[in-house]
């Protein structure tokens, strides 16, 4: 049988399975490589660690994604909190544009309702310039209600998206030329981005889905998604992709969007490991959801982790359900699972590294994704 027989074969296979699981993928995406991403903070558990330390420890890593081919490394934004010390993400990405090569540059998200969008404009032109054309810009509607609290009082979280709403087509005016605004949350005379971001019309967008009001809306703006399913199955996988299948059944002349979706990633070899990468994942967690139930819980910046019985959805933070529902665990088992990501319609996989791991073992982790990982999939 010749090679381009067999490949039709494959295809065709391969959308038939697709299509009995309610997935619309182009053959494109199907011909197309997984591509991969690094999620980064910097990251303090207890103030006992150095931030120096913390520094040069997230730059390192950032620096072997670069030498091993990731797509793209993201910055969050996020404040008064050690577990994720991002104040300006565009801060911390030309940082990175300056010890980094090839890796693209993105935030994750810059918050809508934390900026003037003539500043948010300017500020990520600015990284495109510096960076040479490498960013990658993430716009979301944040998380946490304490942080809402000191950075926008009076506004709920939950209502935070109608800010994103109207923030990203005055961002795309902004980067065309002379612009004036009258919206409901900000209005100014003509004015326009200083400097002009260097791809054009503008650099690539994304938006954090969950929900299908927002895969609705990144779909309908052209926008790139990323999602994460938390520590939830892999049934949560595929529903957000029935979400954006859904929306580009009802936006049919956007441009499909590139699907990334972000987990939890340890691997390692050994029993020991495996102990540590979990009681870090239940201790960090728990100050996830702490942040959520008690946003006062917080003494200097350092939330208080929640008790494992106490935790929402218990169940999905037990070490069986961790290992199966995150990236954690052998090189061998992060392969199977990338490759079932694959087969639910994900185009580019964001390895999520902070997770309240020592750095020793978040760089060990690192090292064994990139040499024996990424090989499977080039």
């Amino acid at each position: 049988m010749n090679f381009g027989a067999l490949e039709l074969i494959r295809t065709t296979l391969k959308l038939t399975s697709l299509s009995h699981a309610n997935f619309t993928l182009n053959l494109e995406q199907l011909n197309s490589p997984m591509k991969f991403q690094l999620a980064i903070n910097l990251e303090r558990m207890n103030e006992h660690e150095d931030m120096a330390d913390v520094l040069q420890h997230v730059l390192e890593m950032v620096q072997m994604a670069d030498r091993n081919g990731f797509h793209i490394v993201w910055a969050a934004e996020h404040h008064a909190l050690e577990m994720t010390i991002a104040p300006n993400p565009f801060q911390i990405l030309t940082w990175l544009a300056n010890h980094t090569n090839q890796i693209r540059l993105g935030t994750a998200v810059a918050v809508a309702a934390y900026w003037h969008p003539i500043r948010l404009a300017s500020e990520a032109s600015f990284v495109d310039l510096l960076s040479g054309g490498r960013l990658e810009f993430g716009i979301g509607s944040g998380a946490y209600q304490r942080e809402f609290d000191r950075m926008r009082p009076g506004l709920q979280q939950a209502e935070a998206y109608r800010y994103v709403h109207e923030m990203l087509p005055v961002l795309k005016n902004l980067w065309a030329g002379d612009y004036a605004h009258e919206g409901e949350f900000w209005s100014f005379p003509a004015s326009t981005s200083v400097p002009k971001p260097v791809q054009k019309p503008h650099p690539p967008i994304w938006v954090a889905a969950r929900a299908p009001i927002t895969f609705d809306y990144a779909v309908e703006n052209n926008c790139n998604i990323i999602s994460w399913p938390i520590t939830r199955p892999h049934s949560e996988v595929e529903l957000y992709r029935q979400r954006l299948d859904a929306a580009r059944k009802k936006f049919p002349n956007s441009k499909a969007p590139t699907f990334a979706l972000m987990r939890h990633t340890a691997l390692f070899t050994s029993a020991k490991t495996r102990h540590t990468v979990i009681s870090a994942i239940q201790r960090s967690m728990g100050m996830f959801q702490n942040l959520f139930l008690h946003p006062g819980d917080v003494t200097n910046g350092f939330a208080r982790s929640i008790p494992l019985e106490d935790l929402q959805e218990r169940e999905q933070f037990n070490p069986e359900m961790l290992e199966q529902n995150l990236m954690i665990g052998s090189p061998d088992r992060a392969i199977e699972q990338l490759k079932r990501y694959e087969q639910a319609g994900v185009d580019e996989f964001v390895y999520l590294a902070s997770m309240g791991l020592g750095l020793k073992e978040q760089k060990a982790s690192l090292k064994l994704f990139c040499e024996e990982v990424i090989p499977a999939f080039n």
